[in-house]
């Protein structure tokens, strides 16, 4: 086998602990919201996740410099692809459960295909539109397999997360089309920061935290989703990707909705019945066959 077709183990470890980290945060977001609210808490842990890797990247020798006529395109693409995903995933679990948050969180390819077709000219062939309505259908059944009054009253929470699904795939998209000419550390700093700023800002004037409303748990989950989600899963996605072939990391990014489900379950006791198994079977079907066509 030629070496360029080699999958490398260091690359399949290092996307290893970016999914589960990724997706441990599910029911880690849900379980602080009981103490702090969504905007603050995600917000204020993306600013310092930000600080943090802007350093690693300094001690890693990558300039931080971003060029001046690429500010407008930065600036769009974070609020786009980070904001509106931090923003709406953290009201999304006021109405859901973790584990439907992370099912829904799978559609983000089905959006990125469809965008790609009218902003980048990617035309959708049958195989991969076929793909893309099983992994619709599969939510269908997420959001409509527990009864209409049930669904209603979680519609917001439902919005929520296609909201922020779709606000990533644009942003996946329009970074496609204007590329973002920067080492990948530093990127992540500026997008989490740009991303994360007016979140913090909005959060701290309406909902007003305090800290004193943190236990040693609210503590410890502001500080993985600040370490954890924010940095270590960010320094293991590129490490991957300088690995792995782009196709390989982005299928293995599926495993992220599989265990936030499983850990919403084991440490929310959130229900795992056969709806949500279904559901979660169907859509990560149709978006592996997705990107695989």
């Amino acid at each position: 086998m030629r070496a360029a077709h080699r999958i490398s183990p260091l690359g399949l470890l290092f996307l290893a602990v970016t999914s589960v980290g990724w997706g441990l945060n599910f029911p880690i977001m849900k379980n602080l919201l009981s103490e702090w609210p969504p905007l603050s808490s995600r917000g204020l842990s993306g600013l310092i996740g930000a600080a943090a890797l802007a350093l690693f990247a300094v001690a890693r020798r990558e300039s931080l410099a971003a060029p001046r006529p690429m500010w407008s395109r930065l600036v769009l693409v974070s609020v786009l692809t980070i904001g509106g995903w931090v923003a709406f995933m953290g009201l999304a679990l006021l109405w859901l459960n973790a584990s439907e948050a992370a099912v829904l969180a799978i559609s983000i390819p089905v959006w990125v295909a469809l965008l790609a077709w009218p902003v980048l000219g990617e035309r959708l062939s049958l195989l991969r539109a076929i793909s893309l309505a099983v992994a619709l259908a599969g939510i269908a059944v997420l959001i409509g397999g527990n009864g209409i009054e049930a669904s209603l009253e979680k519609l917001p929470g439902f919005l929520c997360v296609l909201a922020g699904a779709v606000s990533v795939a644009l942003g996946t998209v329009l970074t496609k089309h204007f590329p973002l000419a920067m080492p990948p550390l530093s990127l992540a700093a500026w997008q989490i920061g740009i991303g994360c700023l007016p979140i913090a800002i909005v959060g701290l004037i309406v909902e007003q935290p305090h800290l004193a409303a943190l236990s040693s748990v609210g503590w410890a989950s502001m500080a993985y989703m600040t370490l954890i989600q924010f940095c270590l899963c960010y320094v293991c996605w590129f490490a991957a990707l300088e690995r792995l072939p782009a196709a390989t990391a982005s299928i293995g990014t599926l495993l992220v909705p599989v265990i936030g489900v499983l850990s919403a379950g084991a440490m929310l006791h959130e229900p795992l019945g056969f709806r949500e198994i279904t559901a979660l079977v169907v859509t990560l079907g149709g978006v592996t066959m997705a990107l695989r066509s």
